[in-house]
């Protein structure tokens, strides 16, 4: 481990000495100045992002912005989750306290290189914890723009970037003032994070990929239902855990869907990513556009037709609608992390159950139709950690998010993100 690390490791350890000991409504009065300072420079933020990952300017800003409202939630609603809870019980008091643990190491990716911070961060820093933060190496600018978010004037430095190659996080974990870990990334990296975390009993968090069915039933408006279509496939040029991958069409709809989704995907407006105009930017890496193309080749070369796009120069990748896919295709069994739409058809609602579910992993399912009520009764047969109805999957602050399957471990956001990493303590008193 390089020095500069281990310092950094050792400096969050001494200020957890202390701000563990402060107050909950004073570490609230730290949030809402995160927050100024985040809304205040959002347009700078923003372009800093878009610098890094080639994200759109608007949806840059825009992920600015929703952490903001991460943010408000936790004002709202951080200091009564944290203040336990009476239980009735046979002595004459019985009640749980939450204690903040320590050090809490976060690994978080490139994709929303501020979203996916702000969620882990601020419900650990509410809680007592600080922060060590290994980000994306390909989002320097953006790690950098986020430890001075976190630097508030009047409060002591809670949050500390390392700047390290990713082979040296298991050395970081093994730092004994390191008391938990939180993964947003890969399914090698989770696995390998969660091996050395359970080697050393130390709780671990992981949110890993997803590969989401957005299935439509024969009664729904097409009318309605392909702006969400194409906004739940192609936003963030379709580099989201969440996004809908798999679109799953009844039959009698699977022509007209594909056809007029594929309309609006080649309607997206390109060219420079830090144009407000632009609707769909580069691929962040060139690699990673390779392996799309890769596992759409190779779909082709099995049977798939590619309704439109498919072309690939470097990390530009054209917006892409594939149909007669089948469930042992590539781009059917692997996360396809880009903007290529996989449209398969189903007739039967079992079947489009079973199709979904027809994947290791376990992060989100939507699923449209009239019948609100008939839908709910399907609800418990998805191997999915949120079931949307009529309704794209999204993140929200005040629900939990996670998965399940490779999807991975716990849940962030809400009332449990903020008890992710702490000490659930009973107290008892004869």
């Amino acid at each position: 481990m390089k020095n500069e690390v281990e310092y950094r490791i050792e400096a969050a350890q001494r200020a957890y000495q202390r701000w563990s000991k402060m107050a909950v409504e004073d570490r609230i009065e730290y949030l809402k100045k995160v927050k100024e300072k985040l809304l205040i420079n959002k347009e700078r933020y923003g372009a800093v992002i878009t610098q890094d990952m080639f994200k759109p300017l608007s949806q840059a800003i825009a992920e600015v912005e929703k952490s903001a409202t991460l943010i408000d939630y936790y004002i709202a609603e951080g200091q009564a989750i944290l203040q336990g809870r009476h239980i009735q019980t046979k002595w004459s008091e019985t009640y749980i306290v939450h204690d903040p643990m320590g050090v809490i190491l976060g690994v978080m990716p490139w994709n929303y290189p501020f979203w996916q911070v702000f969620r882990f961060a601020i419900p650990t820093l509410l809680a007592g914890n600080t922060v060590v933060l290994k980000h994306a190496s390909n989002v320097p600018f953006s790690a950098k723009a986020l430890e001075s978010c976190f630097a508030v004037e009047g409060f002591e430095q809670v949050y500390f970037n390392l700047t390290m190659p990713g082979n040296e996080v298991e050395e970081v974990i093994e730092h004994p003032a390191v008391k938990g870990v939180s993964l947003t990334g890969s399914e090698p990296a989770g696995s390998a994070v969660a091996q050395k975390a359970g080697s050393l009993i130390k709780p671990v968090l992981l949110e890993l990929g997803g590969s989401n069915a957005f299935i439509v039933t024969q009664d729904v408006d097409l009318d309605a239902i392909i702006p969400l279509a194409v906004n739940a496939r192609f936003q963030n040029t379709g580099q989201s855990c969440i996004a809908a991958k798999r679109f799953l069409v009844h039959e009698s709809l699977r022509e007209v869907f594909t056809a007029r989704l594929a309309e609006e995907a080649q309607k997206l407006k390109q060219g420079d990513v830090m144009s407000l105009a632009t609707g769909i930017g580069l691929m962040a890496r060139e690699d990673l556009a390779m392996e799309l193309e890769s596992l759409l080749k190779d779909s082709v070369a099995l049977g798939a037709r590619v309704v439109c796009g498919g072309q690939r120069e470097k990390n530009w990748f054209e917006p892409t609608v594939v149909t007669d896919v089948t469930a042992e295709m590539p781009v059917f069994q692997h996360e396809t992390f880009g903007p290529l739409a996989v449209v398969v058809g189903f007739n039967t609602i079992e079947e489009a159950i079973a199709l979904s579910n027809d994947s290791h992993f376990g992060l989100g399912v939507s699923i449209f139709g009239n019948d609100v009520e008939k839908l709910k009764q399907y609800v418990h047969l998805f191997d999915d950690g949120a079931v949307f109805i009529n309704e794209m999957v999204s993140s929200d602050p005040r629900v939990p998010f996670g998965g399940n399957k490779f999807s991975g471990i716990g849940r962030e956001m809400s009332e449990e993100g903020l008890l992710a990493f702490v000490n659930k303590k009973t107290v008892v008193i004869k």
